[in-house]
């Protein structure tokens, strides 16, 4: 008696684990969601290594952010999937490439990021003193512009910020370009031709979005050229880069005159949001600093008291870098649904 109950005790025990393994293995289990920041495990994996990484407060907070998005887009797409909503994995291969994109962002790629010395990217030059962008066109405008005399020192900050956007859409165009030289070389080695049927159609999408990237950032420059020979319009409707972006995308777009003016307001508040996340960064920043400083002196109560200080503004930091990049999709996606292709990152 006493063996069968043993034998039975054992095969539930089986069957339970089997259970437990046969759950989808991206989802995380409700037992150990509340100790996890994420729905899905590769997005916790990515998190861990971040946290073990050096990165700064404000690029964790960001990576956060991302993960966020990139949380919420593969959740949906479980349900569209699961109503079969998603046949051609066009969905699926966007979220594999935005997955990837996000690894390389923040150096999590498994490659040493030398992206930047590579001369088939948007950078092949000596850096020189007083380089600061790191592309020698942007540079030499950015220089230019300070000694011109026409910026206050207002607009020289509102200029900056916009140099630095396109620094980083450069940044990002490069990533992108980099995953694609990768997807290529991994394309002349399939043999199946279904398979490569399906990895042909995924090339062909990430070189219209590189072409599209290439178009911005042509774009991009051309209107930082006008403002460093011509200085601000005094009928900027904004201030931010990305609003800015977004607003001549909106008047390229075949936009009613009312949908324009609904858009104009929604952007208002986009542009709040974004300062408010900047501002959020900027005492993230000096909180950092100000604990690394206490815990050098060593008294206990006032390492507790600035660390307590410090993780309510990273949570307050990633919150509002969410919704920021929530509120970005939401619009960028009304646009292309008006017939305007985006970029996202």
């Amino acid at each position: 008696m006493r063996t069968y109950l043993l034998f039975l005790s054992l095969c539930l025990g089986v069957g339970v684990m089997a259970g437990k393994y046969s759950r989808d293995v991206n989802e995380v289990s409700n037992d150990s969601k509340k100790a996890v920041e994420f729905r899905i495990a590769k997005l916790n994996q990515v998190w861990e290594k971040a946290n073990r990484m050096q990165l700064t407060p404000v690029r964790l907070s960001e990576l956060h952010s991302d993960l966020k998005i990139q949380e919420k887009d593969e959740l949906q797409w479980k349900k569209l999937k699961a109503e079969g909503l998603d046949e051609t994995g066009e969905r699926e291969a966007k979220l594999r490439r935005n997955f990837n994109v996000i690894l390389a962002k923040y150096g999590m790629d498994g490659k040493k990021d030398n992206r930047a010395l590579d001369s088939n990217t948007l950078k092949d030059h000596d850096i020189k003193e007083g380089d600061i962008f790191d592309d020698p066109r942007l540079d030499k405008l950015w220089n230019k512009a300070k000694t011109s005399g026409k910026f206050s020192e207002e607009e020289l900050q509102s200029l900056r910020r916009e140099f630095q956007h396109h620094k980083d859409k450069i940044h990002e165009y490069n990533i992108v370009l980099d995953t694609v030289s990768r997807t290529e070389e991994i394309h002349k080695n399939v043999i199946s031709p279904v398979e490569g049927e399906g990895k042909q159609s995924d090339l062909h999408e990430k070189h219209s979005d590189l072409k599209q990237r290439m178009r911005d950032l042509n774009q991009g420059f051309e209107r930082l050229r006008k403002i460093s020979h011509e200085g601000f319009s005094a009928d900027n409707e904004f201030k931010e880069p990305r609003v800015i972006e977004l607003w001549e995308m909106a008047r390229r777009s075949n936009l009613t005159e009312d949908e324009l003016d609904s858009l104009k307001e929604e952007l208002k508040h986009f542009e709040t949001k974004v300062e408010k996340h900047q501002h959020y960064q900027e005492q993230l920043e000096y909180s950092h600093q100000k604990l690394q400083h206490v815990e050098a002196l060593g008294d206990k109560e006032h390492i507790t008291r600035h660390k307590e200080k410090y993780n309510n503004l990273a949570e307050k930091a990633r919150e509002m870098g969410y919704k920021m990049k929530k509120h970005l999709q939401d619009i960028t996606n009304k646009l292309s649904q008006n017939g305007l292709q985006h970029n996202e990152l």
